[in-house]
């Protein structure tokens, strides 16, 4: 399948160009401009909001006061439905960045969560950290027997946020073809997936900023209690409060629904293109309606 340029790709044409005039002015500048490429594309992976292989969101407008909380690693049998019930008191509606594997484990945690009114997104089938650093074909595998555990649910999941945050330049093509995309985050409590519970809140809401989407997790503490980490994510919320800052859902925040539902009675293709046809322009990246139809055929077949 054929995928807009990057900025990889123009990065790497300047890179060239520029590499073809040193050779004229000295021929041992000629090699920096391609060191310098070289030494981006190692370094471009781990920066979370660098849409650097492919287009990444990561935060909304910065010129409204809203911000919204994101959940990755679950469902968690131990965590979630606390979670869940936190969401719930306060009125919020939050994303879920689900591990497949966890959730063909957990089916009742993903009704939950989907009855509750949360948006899922697919956080890949079995959360290898440094997926995106494998061969494609394994990337590819994650990403579509993810997509094939979500599909029992009735869902299909057009956000993708790869573990760690970690990207690649195998990414892109490997989303296009199952019509989704990449999202990330723009604030963390950098709690290194609840293995460091204490501060997390002080940790977030020293730099939180309108606009921010936001990390968290809902798995096990390993050196906390789940009261700890409810305490926490508590003072979060009403931090995020005290602040003026509106808590509203991710797709409010990014401006696109990041899962779709397969209804089983009539209407399900009237609802799809409904929910296709506010952001029709947006959707397709380029690829004139490869995306769009991708995204039907995936979610009616």
């Amino acid at each position: 399948m054929r995928f807009p340029l990057t900025v990889a790709h123009l990065v790497a044409l300047t890179a060239f160009q520029l590499a073809f005039l040193l050779l004229f002015v000295d021929v041992r500048l000629a090699s920096l401009p391609l060191a310098l490429f070289v030494l981006l594309c190692g370094v471009a992976p781990f920066l979370p909001r660098f849409g650097f292989f492919l287009p990444i969101l990561s935060r909304g407008s910065r010129s409204s006061p809203r911000v919204a909380l994101s959940f990755d690693d679950g469902p968690d049998p131990a965590v979630t439905p606390a979670v869940l019930d936190l969401l719930d008191r306060h009125g919020l509606k939050a994303a879920f960045f689900l591990v497949a594997a966890k959730a063909e484990a957990n089916p009742d945690l993903v009704r939950d969560i989907l009855a509750r009114g949360h948006e899922i997104g697919s956080h890949s089938w079995h959360h290898f950290p440094m997926l995106m650093l494998r061969g494609r074909k394994v990337l590819r595998e994650e990403v579509a027997r993810a997509q094939e555990i979500f599909r029992g649910f009735g869902i299909l999941p057009r956000a993708f946020r790869p573990p760690v945050g970690i990207t690649s330049s195998r990414l892109w093509p490997v989303l296009l073809d199952h019509g989704m995309f990449c999202v990330n985050f723009s604030c963390r409590g950098l709690d290194q997936g609840n293995r460091r519970v204490p501060g997390l809140a002080r940790r977030i809401l020293g730099k939180v900023r309108p606009g921010d989407l936001i990390l968290l997790h809902d798995v096990k503490p390993t050196r906390a209690t789940v009261d700890e980490l409810l305490a926490e994510l508590e003072a979060v919320v009403r931090g995020l409060e005290e602040r003026g800052l509106e808590v509203v859902p991710p797709c409010t925040l990014l401006g696109r629904a990041l899962m779709l539902r397969r209804l089983e009675t009539q209407g399900a293709a009237e609802s799809f293109y409904d929910d296709l046809a506010g952001t029709y322009d947006q959707e397709q990246f380029g690829t004139a309606v490869a995306l769009s139809r991708n995204l039907e055929l995936e979610l009616f077949r």
